[in-house]
């Protein structure tokens, strides 16, 4: 089978084309690396027009949606009552009606975080950013969701009439909102839940997300940490309840997904990007975790009827 170049299902939206959205102070109107706000007075970060990403952590908890978006190569149908979750930098795409939706959101920058923190694995820890297996978007009811929303409410409040101490509030509510979410996350997928016995399995998701496109064996990431392979594995283990060979296929799927929706890149061009020997070897591999072809997959996302 040949496949197409996924240029001819994405014309004019190639990778030159992704913009970068970066936050700034001026732009949000307040003084701080963080904001808030209800969609009937700010409309976030979306842009329909073209292919972009952040620079800053975006929450979204809906109470009305419908449609759907590309998060790096993945398909997210939006709903009611969901929560969605999008790190820094993560490719996105959407197809929704701007009046169908009706939703608060919380963006900040990561250094805001690690300002307060002096963990810089704090945001690896939380379970519910940087990883692949679960999924970014995720039901909420309204009584639930209520409790999140009147922890943003606090934080709105001291941006609106900040004064010497909202600083400090804003950490203490951004802590406890950050933490509960992971709580919530753990439950509603039976996620492990304990405190970490070291660093390993978090510093190897950071170098997972930093390296991937460079290095596609676990043994690589075992050396950079110098560790043996099999305590990588035990660590990733403990935390995750996954293997390592697993977290890293996982991330490595998703990157030849970013490459075949967001760049011009044949599947040729992607493979050797990514290290893989042959074409033929990554169509086995992409194929071996989703169940489908290159070719059946890029043709539902032609279905979708996205240009």
């Amino acid at each position: 089978m040949t496949y197409k170049n996924p240029k001819e299902f994405f014309p004019y939206k190639t990778a030159s084309h992704i913009s970068l959205l970066k936050y700034t102070k001026s732009a949000c109107g307040v003084d701080f690396m963080l904001n808030t706000a209800d969609s009937n007075e700010r409309q976030g970060w979306f842009n329909l027009h073209e292919r972009y990403k952040t620079d800053f952590f975006e929450f979204y908890f809906f109470r009305k949606a419908s449609g759907f978006m590309f998060l790096d190569g993945d398909k997210i149908e939006l709903h009611d009552n969901c929560v969605l979750i999008i790190p820094p930098f993560k490719r996105q795409e959407w197809h929704v009606q701007m009046e169908e939706l009706d939703y608060t959101f919380l963006i900040f920058q990561e250094e805001f975080v690690y300002n307060f923190i002096s963990d810089k694995y704090f945001m690896y820890r939380l379970l519910y950013c940087y990883q692949s297996d679960n999924p970014s978007c995720f039901g909420m009811d309204a009584e639930q969701m209520g409790s999140f929303l009147a922890l943003l409410r606090k934080m709105k409040s001291e941006l609106l009439s900040p004064v010497a101490d909202s600083y400090h509030m804003i950490v203490a509510y951004l802590y406890e909102f950050l933490l509960l979410l992971n709580r919530y996350y753990a439950k509603m997928f039976n996620l492990p839940l304990r405190l970490p016995l070291n660093n390993y399995a978090f510093k190897y998701k950071e170098l997972l997300e930093k390296n991937i496109r460079q290095h596609i064996r676990v043994n690589d990431y075992a050396s950079m940490m110098g560790i043996s392979r099999i305590a990588l594995n035990k660590a990733v283990e403990n935390e995750f309840g996954v293997t390592a060979v697993h977290l890293l296929k996982q991330r490595l799927l998703l990157e030849i997904k970013n490459d075949l929706l967001f760049s011009d890149l044949s599947v040729k061009e992607i493979a050797y990007k990514l290290h893989f020997s042959a074409p033929n070897h990554l169509m086995r591999f992409f194929k071996q975790q989703t169940g489908t072809t290159v070719g059946e997959f890029m043709e539902e996302v032609k279905n979708n009827g996205i240009s």
